[in-house]
């Protein structure tokens, strides 16, 4: 089955908004087998989207547009759809409800013109919205399927795990089981490198990388009649994965680095604190955007001048003085004073240079120390970071912090 996403807007064609949406779409279409091979953006013209949705229709089976669902004379997505599969528009007595709802809920006025949102194509399936005043659609005629959804992502995406990826799921007996790899410290040049045979014959399951700054996943897909079968041909390919790559991969379904360190920390009953300097408090801030990491987290020190990592990390003023802050020397004092003044069982450090001024000869732009403290493991790392690109300082604090995580959980090994 193949679907085309199409999102419309004329403030995504002008730049004023990211489009998101079809990229998170994309993936978890790709998760449940269903093919995308165009995406698409068109703006607010009756004329233009219709065009738009006889290409998609040309190549695919499915359209999902996302956008113009709004109250407004120019949101125009559903009267379009209802022209191209000449449905009459017709009022939904349980959307119009759910509208009046939302707005008791917020105590503010419901305007006439919302209603139009309750207006739907004759026979269209609801997807009810629990974050806005727009319900989702699906229409359906001689093979063709045209879903529709919200544009706000915040809208978007939970009325797409909840009712639209439910519906699919009916279009296809198939049972699709998914797990992904995390890997770090390996590009994906050298993954497909190493595991070109693999994934060349591997049909089912389907072995797909897919690469972000300093990480790699593998999704591997199996198809069968029940999640049983599934797993059954799963695991043998995981195991060759693991046997080629172990050493990179540190999770299967789990979001992110940070979300694999909380969990081992969790796991082994331990602590860790920050001390950030070129981070600027990076790697605390992705701590704590996991759930329950108050468990594992207590105390973050953000010492981005020599003063306060002095007065409050009790670095050393002759180790500042004779090695500088950005120094092997600094750093580990960083971790042993954090790990001091918080009582946490493991404490890490970062001092750098994230330019794009301030470096030297002898110490460049992206040249980051990260150290580790603990009763079993203490160890600072050098790293050079510069990769001569426009985002380099934000690249060197990202990569400076995956550092970190990936050294927390090769400690955690030792307990």
């Amino acid at each position: 089955m193949k679907a085309e996403i199409l999102c419309v807007g004329t403030e995504l064609l002008l730049g004023d908004i990211v489009n998101t949406n079809a990229a998170y779409i994309a993936k978890e279409l790709a998760n449940i087998g269903i093919d995308v091979y165009y995406q698409s953006v068109v703006g607010d013209n009756n004329d233009r989207l219709k065009s738009s949705l006889n290409l998609a229709f040309s190549r695919a089976d499915i359209v999902i547009l996302t956008g113009g669902l709004g109250p407004t004379y120019d949101d125009l997505t559903k009267e379009t759809v209802a022209e191209y599969f000449h449905k009459e528009m017709q009022m939904d007595e349980d959307s119009l409800k759910g509208i009046e709802c939302f707005f008791k809920k917020l105590d503010r006025p419901m305007t006439e013109n919302n209603k139009k949102q309750a207006m739907m194509p004759a026979g269209a399936t609801i997807f009810p919205n629990a974050h806005g005043t727009a319900p989702g659609l699906a229409v359906s005629e001689n093979g063709k399927t045209a879903i529709l959804l919200p544009g706000p992502p915040s809208e978007m995406k939970p009325m797409f795990g909840e009712s639209v990826i439910p519906y699919l799921m009916g279009f296809s007996n198939k049972v699709l089981v998914s797990h992904n790899l995390r890997l770090f410290g390996i590009g994906e040049s050298q993954v497909e490198d190493t595991l070109y045979g693999l994934m060349k014959n591997s049909t089912n399951p389907t072995i797909a990388p897919y690469a972000k700054t300093g990480e790699v996943t593998l999704r591997v897909t199996a198809s069968g009649d029940t999640y049983e079968e599934c797993e059954t041909l799963i695991v043998p390919v995981i195991k060759q994965i693991k046997d080629a790559l172990g050493q990179y991969i540190y999770g299967i379904d789990v979001a992110n680095l940070q979300t694999a360190v909380v969990q081992a920390l969790k796991e082994k009953n331990l602590t860790v604190a920050t001390a950030e300097s070129c981070t600027g408090g990076l790697v605390s801030q992705r701590i704590t955007q996991v759930p329950g990491a108050s468990e594992v987290f207590g105390c973050g020190v953000c010492s981005y001048s020599n003063a306060i990592k002095q007065a409050v990390l009790h670095v050393s003023g002759d180790t500042l003085e004779k090695y500088g802050a950005v120094s092997r020397q600094t750093a580990a004092e960083m971790a042993q004073g954090v790990r001091r003044i918080s009582g946490a069982d493991i404490g890490v450090s970062t001092t750098g240079i994230a330019g794009p001024g301030g470096g030297s000869k002898e110490k460049p732009v992206g040249l980051v120390y990260i150290a580790i403290d603990s009763e079993k493991v203490s160890k600072v790392i050098k790293l050079n970071l510069q990769r001569g690109r426009v985002d380099d300082r934000e690249n060197i604090r990202h990569m400076s912090a995956q550092h970190v995580f990936q050294m927390i959980l090769d400690a955690l090994k030792s307990y």
